[in-house]
């Protein structure tokens, strides 16, 4: 374990005591978040790109009869096209997303075992057997819905062993010492990260909202100048299409983010999680516990997180 007993005789227990198989999986869920977002972020690029291209002068020419606008327009919206089946053919976004619920799921089950959190309550080989058996289990009901369980193929190298001697060690603590250690490693460094992502939502929020007022502001002045007359109605056209494409993608890419649905969220994640600590610090009891594991890890999983985005967005 990091766990090296300290001054005070605290354990710590960090991702790295957890097994390989969550290593695994959380590092091909971050990889495929990545080729998601990148995927989804060079279209937009590319759809700007064309749009401003499309926009350029009938003036400018390669020779006497191709235009140069015309043919980088033509490459960027190919680019879209070649991006947009690349995505679909590698599915990166669905393995993302299963591969981190997976992570998640694998993490909290840790957790739970390595505390005495329900069901995992009783001590000796029982919960040994039903953790591994509740952890199949629910890995199981993931590969029916897409997920590759990287044990089963035939030069797998994730090991096997799903509890560590960092769980067993945290495991074997008494109820004071495995409370503290949740308290600090698990239960506050979810409310930590739950109200960073809620401020960086609200940060990137402020950022596309001004982004789209700006681009959609300037278009609108355009429209009027063209209203009256006091522009050319086709440079009019070429320059509205231009900022009206790059306000679209920044709706869209902000859309994509969920950065508004988030901030209520992680918010109202974070205020349960500080009211589960204000309980578990004062009155949650040794016969109370698992309970209140179990409940905890409920409030942080990413179906949780999910249905809260959905309903208060």
């Amino acid at each position: 374990m990091t766990g090296i007993p300290g001054q005070t005789g605290s354990i710590v227990f960090r991702n790295m005591d957890l097994p390989a198989l969550f290593h695994h999986t959380d590092a091909i869920a971050i990889a495929r978040q990545r080729e998601a977002i990148g995927s989804t972020r060079r279209q937009l690029l590319f759809l700007v790109l064309g749009a401003t291209a499309a926009a350029l002068p009938t003036s400018v020419k390669v020779g006497d009869s191709v235009q140069l606008g015309g043919v980088l327009a033509a490459l960027a919206y190919a680019g879209v096209l070649l991006l947009g089946y690349r995505a679909s053919r590698h599915s990166a976004k669905s393995h993302w997303q299963l591969n981190r619920s997976a992570a998640e799921f694998i993490k909290s089950m840790c957790w739970r075992y390595s505390v005495h959190g329900a069901p995992f309550a009783t001590a000796g080989s029982e919960s040994d057997e039903l953790f591994i058996t509740r952890l199949d289990e629910g890995l199981r009901e993931l590969t029916k819905v897409g997920w590759e369980d990287p044990r089963t193929g035939r030069t797998s190298t994730v090991s096997s062993e799903l509890i560590t001697p960092p769980m067993r060690q945290l495991r074997a603590q008494s109820f004071s010492m495995r409370k503290e250690t949740y308290i600090r490693d698990r239960l506050i460094e979810q409310r930590n990260w739950y109200h960073r992502s809620a401020e960086n939502s609200r940060r990137a929020t402020r950022l596309w909202s001004f982004s789209i007022g700006l681009l959609t502001l300037v278009a609108l002045f355009f429209s009027l100048l063209h209203t009256f007359s006091l522009v050319d109605s086709i440079e009019v056209a070429g320059v509205t299409g231009v900022l009206s494409t790059a306000a679209a993608s920044c709706l869209a890419w902000s859309e994509i983010r969920r950065h508004q649905p988030l901030i209520a969220a992680h918010s109202l994640v974070k205020e349960d999680l500080a009211a589960m600590h204000t309980a578990m610090e004062s009155s949650v009891t040794a016969a109370q516990w698992p309970s209140a594991v179990y409940e905890t890890e409920r409030i942080v999983s990413p179906q949780h997180t999910d249905w809260l985005a959905r309903h208060r967005s």
